[in-house]
Protein backbone atom coordinates (compact mmCIF):
# COMPACT_ATOMS: atom_id res chain seq x y z
CA UNK A 1 0.00 0.00 0.00
CA UNK A 2 2.64 2.46 0.58
CA UNK A 3 4.69 1.47 -2.49
CA UNK A 4 1.36 2.07 -4.19
CA UNK A 5 0.73 5.08 -2.37
CA UNK A 6 -2.69 4.73 -1.98
CA UNK A 7 -4.82 7.01 -0.64
CA UNK A 8 -7.23 5.05 1.54
CA UNK A 9 -7.98 1.71 2.46
CA UNK A 10 -11.04 -0.76 2.91
CA UNK A 11 -11.00 -3.65 4.11
CA UNK A 12 -14.03 -6.70 3.41
CA UNK A 13 -15.15 -9.15 5.59
CA UNK A 14 -12.52 -12.03 5.77
CA UNK A 15 -11.49 -14.69 8.48
CA UNK A 16 -7.90 -13.90 7.91
CA UNK A 17 -9.02 -10.02 8.46
CA UNK A 18 -10.66 -10.76 11.51
CA UNK A 19 -7.88 -12.17 12.94
CA UNK A 20 -5.97 -9.38 12.05
CA UNK A 21 -7.81 -6.80 12.74
CA UNK A 22 -5.34 -5.13 15.65
CA UNK A 23 -2.69 -5.29 12.99
CA UNK A 24 -4.35 -4.15 10.22
CA UNK A 25 -5.90 -0.85 12.41
CA UNK A 26 -2.45 -0.37 13.35
CA UNK A 27 -0.64 -0.71 9.83
CA UNK A 28 -3.49 2.01 8.72
CA UNK A 29 -2.68 4.14 11.21
CA UNK A 30 1.07 4.22 11.15
CA UNK A 31 0.94 4.70 7.58
CA UNK A 32 -1.84 7.81 8.21
CA UNK A 33 -4.27 5.62 5.44
CA UNK A 34 -7.89 6.15 6.12
CA UNK A 35 -9.14 3.02 6.29
CA UNK A 36 -13.14 1.56 5.50
CA UNK A 37 -13.74 -1.72 7.73
CA UNK A 38 -16.84 -3.86 7.24
CA UNK A 39 -17.18 -4.96 10.73
CA UNK A 40 -18.02 -2.00 13.85
CA UNK A 41 -15.40 -3.99 15.91
CA UNK A 42 -12.55 -2.93 13.48
CA UNK A 43 -13.85 0.79 14.41
CA UNK A 44 -13.69 -0.33 18.46
CA UNK A 45 -10.10 -1.44 17.49
CA UNK A 46 -8.82 2.20 16.37
CA UNK A 47 -10.38 1.93 12.55
CA UNK A 48 -11.71 4.87 11.23
CA UNK A 49 -15.03 3.77 10.01
CA UNK A 50 -17.35 0.48 9.14
CA UNK A 51 -20.12 -0.01 6.67
CA UNK A 52 -21.57 -3.31 6.58
CA UNK A 53 -24.60 -5.83 8.10
CA UNK A 54 -25.60 -5.82 11.37
CA UNK A 55 -24.03 -8.60 12.98
CA UNK A 56 -26.90 -9.08 15.72
CA UNK A 57 -29.65 -8.89 13.35
CA UNK A 58 -28.55 -11.15 11.00
CA UNK A 59 -28.24 -14.04 13.71
CA UNK A 60 -32.15 -12.82 14.89
CA UNK A 61 -33.36 -13.52 11.09
CA UNK A 62 -30.75 -16.98 11.70
CA UNK A 63 -32.77 -18.25 14.50
CA UNK A 64 -36.15 -17.39 12.48
CA UNK A 65 -35.04 -19.70 10.01
CA UNK A 66 -34.07 -22.08 12.81
CA UNK A 67 -37.43 -21.74 13.80
CA UNK A 68 -39.00 -22.96 10.77
CA UNK A 69 -36.77 -25.49 10.08
CA UNK A 70 -37.72 -27.25 13.39
CA UNK A 71 -41.53 -26.81 13.01
CA UNK A 72 -40.62 -28.79 9.95
CA UNK A 73 -40.29 -26.50 6.91
CA UNK A 74 -37.86 -27.77 4.41
CA UNK A 75 -35.07 -26.04 4.11
CA UNK A 76 -34.61 -25.86 0.30
CA UNK A 77 -37.96 -24.37 0.60
CA UNK A 78 -37.06 -21.12 2.70
CA UNK A 79 -35.80 -18.06 0.32
CA UNK A 80 -32.38 -16.87 0.49
CA UNK A 81 -32.24 -13.94 2.38
CA UNK A 82 -29.67 -11.15 1.99
CA UNK A 83 -29.00 -8.66 4.82
CA UNK A 84 -31.42 -5.54 4.95
CA UNK A 85 -30.12 -3.95 8.51
CA UNK A 86 -26.75 -2.06 7.66
CA UNK A 87 -24.85 0.16 9.71
CA UNK A 88 -22.32 3.07 9.20
CA UNK A 89 -19.87 3.48 12.51
CA UNK A 90 -17.40 6.91 12.45
CA UNK A 91 -14.38 6.85 15.09
CA UNK A 92 -13.31 10.51 15.79
CA UNK A 93 -10.91 9.72 17.61
CA UNK A 94 -9.17 7.81 14.50
CA UNK A 95 -10.15 11.15 12.06
CA UNK A 96 -8.27 13.49 14.17
CA UNK A 97 -5.48 11.80 14.09
CA UNK A 98 -5.28 11.43 10.50
CA UNK A 99 -6.65 14.93 10.21
CA UNK A 100 -9.74 14.61 8.55
CA UNK A 101 -12.76 15.92 9.38
CA UNK A 102 -15.42 14.25 9.11
CA UNK A 103 -18.87 16.20 7.33
CA UNK A 104 -21.90 16.73 9.33
CA UNK A 105 -24.19 15.27 6.75
CA UNK A 106 -21.79 12.18 7.46
CA UNK A 107 -22.10 12.15 11.12
CA UNK A 108 -25.65 12.81 10.81
CA UNK A 109 -26.19 9.70 8.69
CA UNK A 110 -24.09 7.32 11.19
CA UNK A 111 -25.37 4.73 13.68
CA UNK A 112 -22.68 5.52 16.02
CA UNK A 113 -20.11 8.13 16.55
CA UNK A 114 -17.19 6.76 18.71
CA UNK A 115 -15.67 10.18 20.46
Amino acid sequence: MTRARAGALAVSGSPLFVDERRRLVELAAKNRLPAVYESREDVDAGGLMSYGPNVADLYRRAAVYVDKILKRAKPGDLPVEQPTKFELVINLKTAKALGLTIPPSVLGRADQVIE
